[in-house]
């Protein structure tokens, strides 16, 4: 048996637990530049925010009723981790599905105990973290999703499905994972309404006309197991970091400088998995939505010589990138950029290059640095082509730096910006 823990509207919970002061109020998390809703409490809900909803597009008489927050991803992933761990202390094997959802295992646990344990990991979360959270389970994967649906509407918040159930003839087929909007209107018109109608339909006419996933989908709500638990990360193919800016950019040294602070923070993720890269890549993107400005929107790769994890390496390919792609100042304002590291391979398991010249350094400088920013904070340590300033310097931030005008303080991670108890 499996069950999906999901925490109900995560990151306004994450907010909430660490500011009383909003809860009972419709709380919106804005995405990177503050621009789009990602995350709705049930009081902005009901408000009539939409998901990724255009903040500015929010009528200013329902706008001015919001408590509208800057996304803290470094908040969320660390009460995520938190809740991992405690899930792990109390079932036998977990799967991170999502920042705020993670699959387990009953296995051990005798029948009439699951949803008694499921109780437990539930108050157990918001005891120790403060997020609501409810659990879902069901003899396959799609079944438990289902349940945690379910849940969500209930006072327990720990609901089981079981294939057959009663339950599943007034569960909409639209939300059945892995439907979604274009394959409901479809089905819709073969009058499959429901996730009882989808497990009644024919198989092979349900595999010839929508193919495998939603035959997997049908049988996995039969009660057949097609997908099993990956308790283990699956192995990246690339690493990203990208960024709208807070402001257009015109000059060569601002985009720069930003894509060696994007540079920096990938490579700082592939050492973090042992991994070494073996090729780059970075874009470069103008507003696609100022039509009415020119437009431009390159992007270029390079192959490296010899895989690598050493930043400067990465940055000297990167920045060389930049400036081939760069057309002349002011003649394009540009909104976004991302780095990508490509053709990842693990830092052991390395073909060596005759001609390559490789540092025998390289490997002590990257953990040093690494060790000092885990130790001291993020950005402790840097190098001078990125926008890193020492912790205590109050030079302004980059003119391009993400928008991010309602930031909550780092409550977990940094000493100076702990909770303080009155």
């Amino acid at each position: 048996m499996f069950g999906l823990v999901d925490g109900n509207n995560f990151y306004a919970s994450v907010e909430r637990s660490f500011n009383p002061r909003l809860r009972g109020q419709p709380v919106v998390i804005l995405s990177s530049g503050d621009g789009c809703a990602i995350a709705r409490s049930n009081e902005a809900k009901a408000l009539g925010v939409r998901m990724g909803q255009p903040i500015h597009e929010i009528d200013p008489s329902i706008r001015k009723q919001l408590r509208c927050l800057s996304a803290n991803f470094g908040l969320y992933g660390d009460i995520s981790g938190r809740i991992v761990s405690i899930l792990r202390d109390l079932f036998p094997a977990v799967e991170v599905y999502s920042i705020d959802e993670s699959f387990v295992t009953f296995d051990g646990i005798p029948e009439g105990e699951r949803e008694r344990v499921a109780r437990e990991a539930r108050a157990r979360i918001l005891q120790w973290t403060g997020i609501p959270c409810c659990v879902g389970i069901g003899p396959t994967k799609t079944l438990a999703k289902l349940s945690n649906k379910r849940a969500k509407s209930t006072a327990h918040g720990v609901v089981t499905t079981l294939p057959l159930s009663p339950a599943l003839d007034a569960y909409p087929v639209e939300d059945v994972w892995g439907v979604g909007r274009k394959l409901t209107a479809r089905l819709g018109a073969e009058g499959i309404l429901t996730a009882g109608d989808l497990v009644r339909a024919d198989p092979e006419t349900l595999r010839t006309r929508y193919g495998v996933t939603l035959a997997r989908t049908q049988r996995e709500l039969q009660g057949e197991l097609c997908t099993d638990l990956q308790d283990e990360e699956p192995e990246r193919q690339q690493i990203i970091v990208s960024r709208t800016f807070g402001k257009d950019v015109t000059s060569l040294d601002d985009l720069q400088q930003a894509v060696a602070t994007f540079t920096q923070r990938a490579c700082e993720k592939l050492r973090a998995r042992s991994l070494m890269a073996g090729g780059v890549w970075v874009w470069l993107n103008t507003n696609a939505f100022k039509p009415g400005m020119p437009q431009y929107h390159p992007s270029k790769a390079f192959n490296l010589i010899a895989p690598t994890s050493d930043t400067r390496e990465v940055l000297m390919v990167a920045q060389g990138l930049v400036r081939a792609m760069f057309r002349g100042e002011d003649q394009y304002r540009y909104k976004k950029a991302g780095v990508g590291l490509l053709d990842l391979t693990h830092g052991d398991h390395q073909q060596a290059d005759l001609f390559a010249q490789i540092d025998p350094r390289s490997k002590s400088l990257m953990e040093v640095m690494d060790r000092a920013n885990a130790k001291f904070g993020r950005g402790s340590m840097g190098f001078a082509s990125a926008a890193w300033r020492a912790r205590d310097n109050k030079l302004a931030k980059p003119s391009w730096s993400v928008k991010r005008e309602a930031l909550s303080p780092a409550y977990t991670t940094r000493w100076d910006q702990l909770v303080k108890a009155r």
